[in-house]
């Protein structure tokens, strides 16, 4: 038959919901991310310190030597750590591309708008980043419990509570840097750097501040000490010398929506030059 005689015929397959749609962007890019030998590479290293402290962990309870352990934020540092290089590492993949190809139009010439293009790109970071952070967290706070009792868990469950909420303001954290300097940058290598030297150097001037005015206030603009500050308030432990938890909280939310708001001026399909 002719192609011009085939006339106009709707589509009879399945639909998807409008999650499902949603959902494409997550998993592509979770395929994509994963096979990249340096990220898989970096993942399984951060697993390494979630497995001494599991063995820490076990060592207490069963040696009688560590007994009434707790979890402190120093002790989860080095895994938000992790998280800060994985987010410079892939980060930088889940818009530059988008935006150095012109890819934004075709994109939005689908049923998705800006917001859920943002939303599916900061899915795929918390997706990855959950898996070095909050989760291996949390499996530690329940091996601890189970092996600790029930009068453990009774007088301590605050802890699982401040680790879980600690780790997902600090993903929210880093995936809007990474997903801001993407955008920003447009290419792969310089976000990446931006996505490093944004918290080196914020730490770095808040230091300079502190000692040039000779105070504790300068903390209140690097967002790793920030997060920090309200990681101790979370479980109850007794905060460092510097700006209060409403302080820091005020900061981080000026911050987040500073980084919503470049990332959305940046997300258009269309860039008009004047």
């Amino acid at each position: 038959m002719a192609v011009y005689k085939r006339g106009y015929q709707r589509y009879q397959g399945p639909i998807q919901g409008r999650w499902a749609k949603f959902c494409v962007l997550p998993r592509f890019a979770w395929r994509r991310m994963l096979s990249q030998r340096l990220v898989v590479l970096l993942l399984v290293l951060s697993m390494i310190w979630p497995l001494l402290c599991a063995v820490y962990l076990y060592i207490g309870n069963h040696a009688d030597l560590l007994k009434g352990i707790g979890v402190s934020p120093d002790f989860l540092s080095f895994i938000r750590g992790d998280g800060i290089f994985l987010a410079a590492l892939i980060g930088p993949g889940c818009i530059a591309p988008d935006l150095a190809n012109n890819a934004l139009p075709l994109y939005f010439s689908r049923p998705i708008t800006r917001g859920e293009y943002a939303l599916g790109r900061l899915v795929t970071l918390v997706g990855l980043l959950s898996i070095i952070t909050w989760i291996p967290g949390m499996l530690l706070f329940i091996m601890q419990a189970s092996m600790a009792g029930w009068s453990w868990f009774s007088e301590n469950w605050g802890i699982g509570t401040g680790i879980f909420a600690g780790f997902a303001v600090w993903i929210l954290l880093v995936s809007l840097v990474a997903l801001t300097s993407s955008a920003y940058a447009k290419m792969k290598v310089i976000a990446g750097g931006i996505v490093l030297g944004f918290f080196f150097i914020l730490s770095g001037a808040s230091n300079i501040i502190n000692v040039v005015f000779r105070s504790k206030s300068g903390f209140i603009i690097n967002p790793s000490w920030a997060t920090r500050r309200l990681w101790y308030a979370m479980l109850e432990v007794d905060p460092p010398e510097g700006p209060g938890v409403l302080f820091c909280l005020c900061a981080l939310v000026v911050l987040f929506l500073l980084l919503a708001l470049i990332l959305e001026r940046k997300l258009r399909p269309v860039e008009v030059i004047t």
